[in-house]
């Protein structure tokens, strides 16, 4: 074989291992980003819950327009939580509900994919009550 046709192979393999390289980081980028969302939309219905939570009567398993000083354990028996540390885990992540005051109630969402950083995406959604907004925060922990 020729010096040319060997530096032809050589050239090839560089450009090939580039090429897996770049695919991989590719891949793993949108594998972060579709937890990221996945996570959000999750958060974002157990939000949902949570309103619907508050506006239930009393008399039909709801929290009646008001919540309670230890509210979380009926809340999360309402959402399907754990009762006892108040999270519940699926595919995508782990969630947290937490009862900030009378009025505010939010849920972190932990999700399981890593960024190059090492880092797993985050999403906190804030319910105000009685309005019945919710805001989402997204961040990388």
């Amino acid at each position: 074989m020729g010096t040319q046709q060997i530096l032809l192979i050589v050239l090839s393999v560089i450009i090939v291992g580039v090429a897996i390289a770049v695919g991989i980081s590719m891949f793993n980028s949108q594998a972060y980003n579709s937890n990221k969302t996945a996570i959000a939309s999750d958060a974002q219905s157990f939000a949902a819950q949570v309103i619907q939570y508050y506006k239930t009567p009393v008399s039909q398993g709801g929290a009646g327009g008001t919540i309670a000083a230890n509210g979380e354990v009926a809340m999360s028996g309402f959402l399907g939580f754990d009762t006892t540390n108040f999270n519940i885990t699926n595919d995508n992540g782990t969630y947290t509900l937490a009862i900030v005051d009378a009025n505010t109630v939010t849920i972190t969402g932990l999700g399981t994919a890593k960024n190059g950083a090492n880092q797993n995406p985050q999403i906190v959604a804030t319910i105000t009550l009685p309005a019945g907004t919710i805001a989402s925060v997204a961040s990388d922990v």
